[in-house]
């Protein structure tokens, strides 16, 4: 590499088993992991799936179902679900959903390091990483620990079917959206930019299929790809102000998680692209378009998904409050934080306009 910039690469990767079917291996990847009876957490809305993780278990090696998974990771739902894993005597956790039981796994692990082995139904990257969130009081509160992240991923776009349309290709985005930060963060490496623009390339190239056919394994099995690639991204680098906008708005104002990042991307994009020229283009050439937040535009407007702060729920009074709490801590971001200029983004978030 004749030229290349100094840098330092760094990756505590998980086991990934990864293929259509191979929830079925989940018994030996505990034997693997050398645990015995696992608690299978889920949200209310996938208790059915806890059911079936259950069956592949058995009632010897399954130490219950908690449907509490909550958005967010509300604390009360995590000091409930910490309490279940003690009550049932359980040694590993199996988190069979998204980002927000996956996430409730991590409360558990913060507080009793038990193992995670996670089997994600959505694209949203969070099994790939030691990132962790909890909203207290209206707020929600991250943090990075290596003890939440799982020690194993099963990827098995099966279980990625019953996710509708309008959720799979939200949760697509905003997998894109971890992998953009990554082609300009400050701590990124050559390998972390190339799983990025591949990860981008994936999901591009899947969505519009899955748009059109929510049935299309193969399309799902490209998404389930490039969501590994672009959450080993996420949990590998630091992340700049998409996140801190997303995180701001979503833990204080209670929005969709997947919606909120797809309605934001391209404006966080826009913002950053005058200050990350080499990283826009690199998201230019994965996208297949000239440039890179007009492709980021293009594929949102191919795909049925909301375009503005004001559809998913946002209230116009918490504009002003949204810019002080986005100030008062920034990421590390390409462009410094200028609050009149993120006031005109949220702005033009919140109506739908063209991003600049």
């Amino acid at each position: 590499m004749m030229g290349a910039t100094a840098f330092v690469h760094e990756s505590r990767p998980a086991r990934v088993v990864f293929g259509r079917g191979r929830r079925a291996q989940l018994p030996a990847e505990m034997d693997a992991l050398g645990v015995r009876r696992a608690l299978v957490l889920t949200t209310p809305e996938q208790a059915a799936l806890g059911q079936e993780v259950a069956g592949l278990l058995g009632a010897d090696r399954c130490a219950g179902v908690h449907a509490g998974a909550v958005m967010h990771v509300p604390i009360a739902a995590a000091r409930a679900a910490i309490q279940a894993a003690r009550d049932a005597g359980a040694d590993a956790c199996i988190a069979a959903g998204g980002g927000s039981t996956i996430g409730l796994a991590k409360a558990i692990a913060l507080e009793s390091a038990l193992p995670i082995i996670a089997l994600p139904t959505t694209y949203a990257g969070s099994e790939m990483t030691p990132l962790y969130g909890i909203t207290d009081g209206g707020e929600k509160r991250t943090g990075r620990d290596w003890r939440v992240l799982p020690r194993t991923v099963v990827y098995d776009a099966e279980l990625t079917l019953g996710l509708p349309v309008g959720l799979s290709v939200t949760s697509g985005m905003n997998a894109i959206a971890h992998a953009a930060e990554g082609l300009y963060a400050v701590d990124a490496s050559p390998i972390h930019q190339l799983m990025a623009a591949e990860g981008i390339r994936a999901l591009a190239a899947a969505l519009p299929r899955l748009a059109a056919d929510g049935r299309d394994l193969s399309a799902r099995d490209d998404a389930l790809y490039g969501a590994w690639l672009c959450g080993s991204v996420l949990g590998q680098v630091q992340m700049g102000l998409h996140h801190k906008l997303c995180h701001v708005l979503g833990g204080s104002f209670n929005l969709p998680h997947a919606e909120l990042h797809t309605v934001i991307l391209p404006h966080a994009l826009a913002y950053n692209a005058a200050a990350a020229p080499l990283a826009m283009n690199r998201l230019a050439a994965a996208l297949g378009a000239q440039e890179a937040v007009a492709g980021l535009v293009a594929l949102q407007r191919a795909l049925p998904v909301p375009t503005s702060l004001r559809q998913i729920g946002m209230p116009a009074d918490g504009l002003e409050r949204a810019v002080e709490l986005i100030t008062a801590a920034p990421y590390p971001n390409p462009r410094p934080f200028e609050r009149p200029a993120l006031r005109d983004l949220l702005q033009r978030a919140f109506d739908g306009a063209a991003p600049e």
